[in-house]
């Protein structure tokens, strides 16, 4: 094989490498390269455990968006989650929305629940309905007070 030759060899594969790469990265970040069409809204938690940028925004257990940023509050204590949801979905203003968990080790997603009423969000708007992340360790330890308890008072 001439010089040449193994020099257009390498050079081929170092750029099939490079596309390969490149394909990767950009299934991995998914929508961060693409701006979704639609609006944000706020929703303050008490607790956000699990959530981050990214996590699913769902509606009827169908993924309908994603958290596009969280912070926290220094003036409430309350950690700030924004929410980007599609232009073709109008959630009611009194909607609620709740931190779930996806399983017992699973990771945490934002479920909306539509309200009732005529009026819907705008963009901007906050879903003032909220229920932060439960924490499965202190649900267990309060199971296991309430047992001693239990067994202390028979």
């Amino acid at each position: 094989m001439s010089a040449g030759a193994e020099h257009r060899a390498e050079l081929l594969a170092g750029t099939a490498v490079l596309v390969v790469a490149a394909g990767f990265l950009a299934w991995g970040f998914g929508t961060d390269f693409s701006r979704e069409a639609g609006y944000e809204v706020r929703a303050s938690f008490p607790d956000v455990d699990g959530v981050s940028v990214g996590t699913e925004v769902r509606l009827a257990g169908v993924p309908v968006g994603r958290v596009s940023d969280v912070a926290l509050n220094p003036d409430t204590y309350m950690a700030d989650a924004r929410l980007t949801l599609p232009a073709n979905i109008a959630l009611p203003s009194d909607s609620a929305a709740l931190i779930q968990s996806d399983g017992l080790l699973g990771g945490a997603y934002i479920l909306i629940q539509p309200g009732g009423s005529p009026d819907n969000l705008s963009p901007g708007d906050e879903i003032e309905d909220v229920q932060g992340a439960v924490s499965l360790l202190q649900l267990m330890m309060k199971f296991v007070d309430s047992q001693s308890q239990d067994e202390e008072n028979s």
